[in-house]
């Protein structure tokens, strides 16, 4: 079975559209300048009720903040995947700024927390890249 692919709607399809492009481009509050993912109503920030998210490109560089290794994928189109590992990543661009995303460098990579990670894309369909990790150079050399 194939991997699921994302179906953007009005909220999410700006940034599906620059990850097919491999960027990463993250909602952030027209009023208080805060970045939001996922984008709610509501800024999480400062409450205004009609943030206007516009999205922005970040570096995609971040920190380890925890990780999971899946061993046996529950989701229909992982399995073949299988083992794999998840991390959650603070992004530089704001604390408490994350995403959880696919480590490309391996099932057997050794991690730290604060390991440093950047961006990278898996292409799983045409014109469809989701955002994942790799390790950063400095994190590999220990």
């Amino acid at each position: 079975m194939t991997r699921p692919v994302p179906i953007p709607d009005d909220s999410s399809a700006e940034y599906w559209a620059a990850a097919a492009r491999h960027e990463l481009r993250i909602p952030r509050c027209a009023r208080c300048d805060a970045y939001s993912l996922p984008p709610e109503a509501i800024c999480q920030h400062c409450g205004s009720t009609s943030p206007n998210f516009r999205y922005e490109r970040v570096s995609g560089d971040g920190a380890v903040r925890s990780w999971t290794t899946v061993y046996r994928a529950t989701l229909p189109g992982f399995a073949d995947d299988a083992p794999y590992l998840l991390v959650d990543v603070e992004l530089a661009e704001q604390p408490d700024l994350r995403m959880i995303g696919r480590l490309l460098d391996g099932p057997n990579s050794v991690l730290h927390q604060g390991d440093s990670v950047r961006v990278g894309f898996e292409d799983i369909a045409d014109d469809v890249a989701i955002p994942a990790f790799v390790l950063a150079t400095e994190a590999r050399a220990r």
